[in-house]
């Protein structure tokens, strides 16, 4: 059984409705470690609605967070607004309405695009209507026992005159400078560190906010939620989700929800994701360079507990490679074979909406990866396709759809991540090159050859060879010569499969021009 349904299951013998919840922070670009909360929260989503439950997934951006620091995606003007919630905080390109809807827009668009919908909440507006009311006069009410539970489970010390709400200053706008003088219901008195001393009316939205570990438990209660999967350090003993549980329990009178803790996708050569530290790759990017149903499929073969290392090189390619097998299993192409578990589940909930009813037409990524350096655009990377036979003439509209989109998806990874040792360009001119005369007459030899050859991979491999051996030249020596004098370089693509995607009075021309 997967994943998704056996906690499915947990939930329905928990609830008779579900509210299943995940929540960011849009200080940063949204990068694919924080897209596996979202994705494995629309696993479990999904499995509820096959089992006929009532369910609503609901996303809830933490926009009234404040900016901890200048992160390096910033400029140093930035350091003014540290402490300010990011809902009222400049645009970074000036196209938005503030700092969080910069990223925030781009990553519901991502959601979209990944087949996520989940009803969206922003908790500027949660607290700035009004809605925290009641939570944070229980919260102010209960300063002492939230003040033991947070002590005892945490081990570290509050200061005396610790409440567990941040005033936000009526002068500098901040919330992370002032300190509580007296609470008397509804009024807190405070002073910032800008100098400014005041009082905040509790019962009026937008003039602070709980802080994380009682904000968690009290949105709970308020929206309702059964289940919220967390990242592993926030499961830590002493971490939040600990302190959560006894603050729901016995402050809120709210059993906590359900979960389940996800590890952390780590990016190859640089360890876990961290956007304050610009070591992430945001949702955006990854669905730039690969399908969305690819990205869904990462999240959806691994257990939530395993933690993922993504290779945004050679092992994109290796991603989509296992994809497309576990297509063409669902499909009955070919044989399931030993270790693919849960395939048809997994492949479903890879979708991103409505799965097609035949297999959608496929070309190799690694092929697609040789052909658009050739073709450079989709028209030219069809022309190739059709000349060589590799899609038919009555390709329909759908497969059309799909095969450009994969292009797109390729030439952005070969633009910003591809090694270069896969990148090349064939070259409008012959490059100034000095060939030796074994170089010349292998040349020669393979021209004789390919003018009578069908234009096919195996056949232009297998000619290659054999002149080399009539020739008595090195393979590798062949091999070279014609990266050389097509591409300039030394190495390149399988040339048999390289060469059929390049018209043939092509290369026979770029030949003759060599050996002259």
């Amino acid at each position: 059984m997967h994943w998704a349904d056996v906690l499915a299951d947990e939930l329905i013998k928990r609830y008779e409705n579900h509210v299943l919840a995940t929540g960011i922070t849009p200080s940063g670009p949204i990068h694919i470690g924080n897209m596996r909360e979202v994705l494995t929260t629309d696993a479990v989503y999904r499995s509820l609605v096959d089992k006929g439950e009532e369910v609503e997934f609901i996303y809830i951006a933490d926009d009234y967070d404040h900016l901890r620091k200048v992160y390096p995606h910033l400029p140093k003007s930035y350091e003014k607004y540290v402490g300010i919630p990011i809902c009222d905080i400049p645009c970074p390109c000036g196209k938005h309405e503030s700092y969080a809807d910069h990223y925030l827009k781009s990553f519901l668009d991502s959601l979209k695009k990944i087949g996520v919908r989940p009803n969206v909440y922003r908790a500027s507006e949660m607290y700035k209507k009004g809605n925290y009311s009641d939570a944070i006069q229980t919260a102010l009410e209960n300063t002492d026992d939230i003040k033991k539970i947070i002590e005892t489970i945490s081990k570290r010390e509050l200061s005396k005159h610790w409440i567990p709400f941040n005033v936000r200053c009526e002068k500098c706008g901040r919330i992370t400078s002032t300190k509580p003088v007296l609470y008397e219901y509804p009024f807190v008195e405070y002073k910032c560190n800008c100098g400014y001393e005041g009082s905040a009316d509790i019962k009026k939205g937008g003039i602070g906010k709980l802080p994380w570990r009682i904000d968690w438990p009290a949105r709970w209660k308020m929206l309702g939620i059964t289940f919220e999967p967390f990242g592993k350090d926030l499961g830590t003993v002493g971490g939040a989700r600990q302190t959560g549980e006894k603050i729901v329990k016995e402050i809120y009178e709210y059993s906590p929800p359900h979960y389940v803790v996800y590890e952390f996708i780590l990016l190859k050569g640089k360890g876990a994701m961290h956007s304050s530290k610009g070591t992430a790759l945001s949702s955006e990017e990854m669905l730039n360079m690969t399908p969305p149903e690819v990205l869904r499929f990462l999240i959806m073969k691994n257990q939530p507990n395993k933690h993922i290392v993504f290779d945004p090189g050679f092992g994109l390619l290796n991603l989509v490679d296992e994809y497309d097998h576990n297509e063409r299993v669902y499909f009955g192409i070919e044989e399931k074979i030993r270790g693919m578990k849960d395939l048809n589940k997994t492949y479903k909930l890879s979708q991103p909406y409505k799965i097609q009813e035949k297999i959608p037409y496929q070309i190799p990524y690694r092929h697609l990866v040789t052909i658009i350096q050739i073709g450079k655009n989709w028209n030219g990377i069809k022309k190739i396709l059709l000349r060589t036979g590799q899609i038919p003439n009555d390709l329909d509209v759908n497969d059309d759809n799909h095969l450009k989109q994969r292009a797109d998806h390729v030439k952005y990874w070969l633009d910003y991540f591809a090694p270069d040792a896969i990148r090349f360009e064939v070259k409008k001119n012959i490059p100034e090159i000095h060939l030796s005369n074994d170089q010349k007459k292998v040349l020669s030899s393979l021209v004789d050859k390919f003018e009578s050859l069908i234009w096919e991979p195996e056949d232009i491999h297998n000619t290659i060879y054999n002149s080399s051996e009539e020739e008595k030249i090195k393979i590798k020596t062949t091999f070279k010569t014609i990266y050389q004098i097509i591409l300039g370089q030394e190495k390149g693509p399988r040339a048999g499969y390289f060469l059929s995607n390049l018209d043939k009075n092509f290369v026979l021309k770029r030949f003759k021009e060599a050996i002259k």
